[in-house]
């Protein structure tokens, strides 16, 4: 009894010992779209939801548009913490110094103002506990994490303490968001849904 071709076992890298480092994030052939390394080993990012992709829209343009002109906004690009841990984030407002080439594939963390991360069920843990940790020993001052309520984005927004050097929360925002750091921002949360929904509560 013949059946249909089979389809060829993955080939998943072999870690070294000690661990993939961030450098090797630009050597491993093949590897999927937004792998990222924490604490020395690939993570492979789960399809995006159409609400992580509405977010993720929605923060990269609504901030390129009232940032200032001395700070960069950046979806999706890893940052070095350290040598095991590249995390990406799903939007940064980066230093406009640091922003070089068309080639560049990484910032360095000390660069980055504030970190935006959506929420996916697949990534719950990184972005609740995991990433601010390591967000917070960066010394990046401002951490954002968005998460889908029922359809609507509630985002909490968290700011680094000096004297701690770990977050603190400064607020949870539902339909509308308003803050002055890192930069004065007033936005309609609301927007992150899609239109046909909007229209119909107006």
């Amino acid at each position: 009894m013949s059946g249909g071709p089979v389809a060829p076992e993955p080939s998943w890298p072999t870690p070294p010992v000690g661990g993939w480092t961030a450098d090797d994030l630009d050597r491993l052939p093949n590897l999927p779209p937004h792998t990222e390394l924490i604490d020395a080993s690939l993570v492979f990012t789960a399809p995006q939801t159409l609400f992580h992709l509405r977010a993720v829209d929605f923060f990269n343009w609504q901030l390129q548009s009232v940032g200032p002109e001395d700070l960069d906004v950046v979806r999706e690009f890893t940052i070095d913490i350290d040598w095991q841990n590249r995390p990406e984030p799903d939007v940064i407002v980066v230093r406009e110094d640091v922003v070089e080439d068309a080639r560049q594939t990484r910032f360095p963390a000390e660069s980055v103002v504030l970190a935006i991360e959506v929420v996916s069920a697949e990534s719950r843990t990184r972005d609740r506990e995991t990433k601010p940790v390591k967000y917070a020993r960066a010394k990046i001052p401002h951490y954002w994490r968005v998460e889908d309520h029922e359809g609507k984005a509630v985002v909490y927004v968290f700011e680094l303490e000096p004297a701690t050097g770990a977050y603190t929360s400064t607020g949870i925002f539902h339909d509308r968001m308003k803050v002055s750091l890192p930069f004065p921002v007033d936005l309609d949360l609301t927007q992150i849904r899609p239109r046909r929904k909007r229209v119909a509560e107006e």
